[in-house]
């Protein structure tokens, strides 16, 4: 199975937006692979316009030149990846992500390059052209590149399987598919067209879809095209965002398990926007952080790493190699909130789930602006008697009587055993 559990990695996007280079690639994967494969990252994906010689900043060029082949098939841009060049594509930069034992990943646009339909350039395994699959009508309103396949044309199966099968040769493990997951049902048909052709590509990929939110009334489609789609549009560091995904999970838990997970988006921490050439850390609280990785972590959520890695302090790198949370996040089941409360000292959200190893977790979440004691109860929240040993995975403290000191907008995360 595909994403038997949650996936685990970085993206550069968050730190580098469409200007990421194939020294930073790699950088990146050395450090994961010193510091954070052993607790189960293992992902190193690039996003969006590898493709694209001339991209700078997490803002796009309008109808730029691409790098393509004679058939119609992206290609990475060799001045931003030079071991790309001479038709290796990312066949070299994967071999060395796989050397370091991680796995590789790309950023795809559904559908084809706008300027292979302009110059109507072949499609491999048949002789039908770009202009004879693309449809106009169906473009992306904030990235010019592509247009969208129209399912219905014969050639446009052929298009999808030549594409899967160039990123195959490469190595790809991991595809995150651009400008689909909120675009139902306009363009359910294609989806349905990409997963079929990447399942029959030959090579495992784990299928991530993008942007959101999703649609609630579409998630078995995502569950029967994908292993993770994004519940929210893009997730960045702002308080506002992270208060609002407490709803968001709560409505997309139930639909998480093995080889399909409903997708919170990245973990903007450490150096983030970097491409900019300035400090930008995350505006985030150590407490939001912790606050955050474990609302991802007890709903299972892909865990996608957004910082620059080789710039993260020992904050950072403690977060993120946290074993109870991680563990939390592997062996969680049946994850749901059991109390949402407004009252006069603020608000308080209280998730519960069993674990998979015996046990069960109780996240307590002060999304409130006052630090407070907030209360539990195994028999009420967890639903066990008494007698359990409760500790909280974050500071390693017991917690034996009831209640737990919260700071605003953070967490107590318990483990119940």
């Amino acid at each position: 199975m595909i994403a038997k559990t949650s996936p685990m990695g970085w993206n550069s996007w968050d730190c580098w937006g469409a200007a990421v280079d194939e020294a930073t690639v790699r950088a990146n994967a050395a450090y994961m692979a010193e510091h954070l494969k052993e607790f189960g990252w293992e992902y190193v994906v690039v996003d969006i316009q590898w493709y694209e010689p001339g991209a700078l900043s997490h803002a796009y060029r309008p109808f730029a030149d691409l790098e393509m082949d004679e058939y119609s098939r992206l290609l990475p841009a060799p001045g931003r990846f030079p071991s790309s060049a001479g038709g290796k594509g990312f066949g070299p930069l994967a071999d060395y992500v796989h050397s370091l034992g991680l796995k590789f990943g790309i950023h795809i646009m559904r559908g084809i390059p706008r300027q292979a339909a302009h110059r109507n350039t072949k499609i491999l395994g048949t002789d039908k052209t770009a202009r004879d699959i693309a449809d106009p009508s169906s473009v992306c309103f904030w990235n010019s590149d592509m247009y969208g396949v129209n399912p219905r044309r014969e050639g446009a199966r052929a298009y999808y399987e030549s594409i899967f099968a160039l990123y195959a040769s490469w190595g790809v493990d991991f595809i995150k598919c651009d400008d689909i997951a909120r675009e139902m049902p306009r363009c359910e048909e294609e989806l349905k067209l990409l997963s079929s052709a990447l399942r029959s590509c030959g090579r495992d990929m784990v299928l991530s879809l993008s942007p959101g939110p999703a649609l609630p009334e579409k998630a078995e489609l995502y569950k029967a095209t994908s292993n993770m789609w994004r519940i929210t549009d893009d997730f960045w560091d702002d308080w506002k965002l992270l208060y609002a995904m407490f709803e968001r999970a709560e409505r997309w838990c139930p639909h998480a398990g093995p080889g399909h997970w409903p997708d919170a988006d990245m973990l903007p921490v450490g150096p983030v926007r970097q491409v900019y050439g300035r400090e930008n850390r995350t505006k985030f609280t150590e407490d939001e952080q912790r606050t955050m990785l474990t609302l991802w972590s007890v709903m299972r959520s892909p865990l996608m790493i957004g910082g620059d890695m080789p710039g993260f302090d020992d904050f950072t790198l403690g977060l993120l190699t946290n074993r109870e949370i991680l563990g939390m996040h592997k062996n969680a089941r049946g994850a749901h909130p059991v109390r949402r409360v407004k009252d006069g000292e603020g608000e308080y959200v209280v998730w519960t789930a069993q674990s998979a190893e015996g046990g069960s977790y109780l996240a307590l979440f002060n999304l409130g602006e006052e630090d407070r004691t907030l209360a539990f109860s195994l028999a009420e929240d967890a639903e066990l008697e008494g007698g359990h040993d409760v500790f909280d995975m974050w500071t390693g403290a017991r917690v034996p009587d009831g209640t737990v000191f919260v700071p605003k907008h953070g967490t107590a995360a318990l483990c119940v055993r």
